[in-house]
């Protein structure tokens, strides 16, 4: 089978995450089944226009916004004959393939891969008023493409969309997969001698950093001896505001920011660290979350949609009860103070992580293309 892949970045773009990792390890198991598969994606700078991974091709074309409009003239242009399926992801906005699907006299088969709605986040990550023209035209361009199949990888997505029009018969959701192994034994991770907390990924707006900052500041009165990691590359105005707040903390001798960390350094304080903090907007699922599990870190998010799902509250990790730091500050103090509470979600939370592979992403992906789409 021949798929084209829409989806506006690819995992060398310097704005990658959680998606565009899920993304190519699906492309790989793809390729290695016989199938071909092309990404469309925007251009960053040095990046070539196309090239080969793993066996799939990626072509890149216009930028972050043109995108959308290029990858339309580039299909019309070069591959009105070549695919058997077309996968629209909706990376906060579609590609709306569904109204340019007809090829040489056929329809070509679309479907969407949606991993998170937009929403809230539109207030966090957009300047006014694109943040409310985008909320408002959100549920419009939705309902348009309704009656579209499509995968997703949460029960808080799959809600999402139904909210918005979509059949429930019409979403398949499949697991989510991590990149690295679980570690063998629990017993075998030495932690940081303090009780620390880690933060890891991007820094932006919608991840909320600085209400992890605020949690530590209060959760420290009561354990003087906690510290703070801080992982992940600080983008435009809202990470030079953290690392502002981070310089004028009155703890800033007990906070470390690393900035971007390679996958190795990741495993290493994931291991190391008592606590993983997220506090995002909303997630599609945040592998992040099952990543650090897997390395016997105890998870702590709060309850929006992603988080929840990556999290079985009281069982695999803490969902805090409210989504301001003071409570997430209680559960930290709460938690780094009850021994036999957290080695019980360390273990559970591993145990599960274990169970997440991108095997197991896959072959829901292929059962749904073969049962119910193709």
């Amino acid at each position: 089978m021949k798929i084209l892949w829409l989806t506006w970045k690819d995992h060398e773009h310097p704005s990658a995450g959680g998606a565009e990792l899920v993304n190519e390890e699906l492309a790989k198991r793809l390729v290695i089944d016989g199938h071909e598969v092309i990404f469309l994606v925007a251009g960053f700078t040095g990046a070539p226009t196309e090239e080969a991974r793993n066996g799939y091709k990626i072509v890149r074309v216009g930028s972050r916004w043109s995108v959308y409009w290029q990858a339309y003239k580039y299909f019309k242009k070069n591959l009105l004959g070549w695919p058997d399926l077309v996968i629209d992801e909706v990376n906060t906005i579609p590609f709306f393939f569904k109204f340019y699907a007809k090829a040489k006299g056929r329809e070509v088969k679309n479907i969407l891969f949606v991993h998170q709605l937009c929403r809230e986040i539109w207030f966090y990550e957009m300047f006014f008023p694109l943040n409310f023209i985008g909320y408002l035209l959100e549920p419009i361009y939705l309902w348009s493409l309704s009656d579209r199949k499509v995968i997703t990888i949460s029960e808080s997505t799959k809600n999402d969309l139904m909210r918005f029009g979509f059949k429930a018969d019409n979403i398949s959701i499949i697991s989510e997969g991590i990149e690295i192994e679980p570690i063998a034994d629990l017993a075998s991770v030495k932690k940081f001698d303090q009780p620390t907390i880690l933060a890891h990924g991007t820094i932006r707006a919608m991840k909320r950093t600085d209400h992890i900052i605020r949690a530590f500041e209060i959760a420290k009165e009561k354990i003087p001896n906690l510290r703070l990691v801080v992982s992940g590359a600080a983008e435009g105005s809202y990470g030079k505001k953290v690392l502002k707040m981070i310089d004028e903390s009155k703890y800033k001798d007990s906070i470390e920011y690393m900035g971007p960390v390679s996958k190795d350094k990741k495993i290493e304080l994931m291991q190391k660290s008592h606590l993983l903090c997220v506090a995002s907007v909303k997630e599609g699922w945040c592998l992040v979350v099952t990543e650090a599990a897997s390395q016997g870190a105890v998870a702590m998010v709060y309850d929006v949609d992603g988080l929840r799902d990556a999290v079985c509250g009281g069982e695999t990790g803490v969902v805090c009860g409210v989504n301001v730091p003071g409570n997430m500050a209680e559960n930290v103090i709460r938690i780094l103070k009850n021994k036999e509470e957290y080695e019980r979600l360390r273990k559970v939370g591993w145990e599960r992580s274990k169970g997440m592979s991108f095997n197991c992403s896959y072959c829901g992906l292929v059962g749904n293309l073969s049962t119910r789409i193709i």
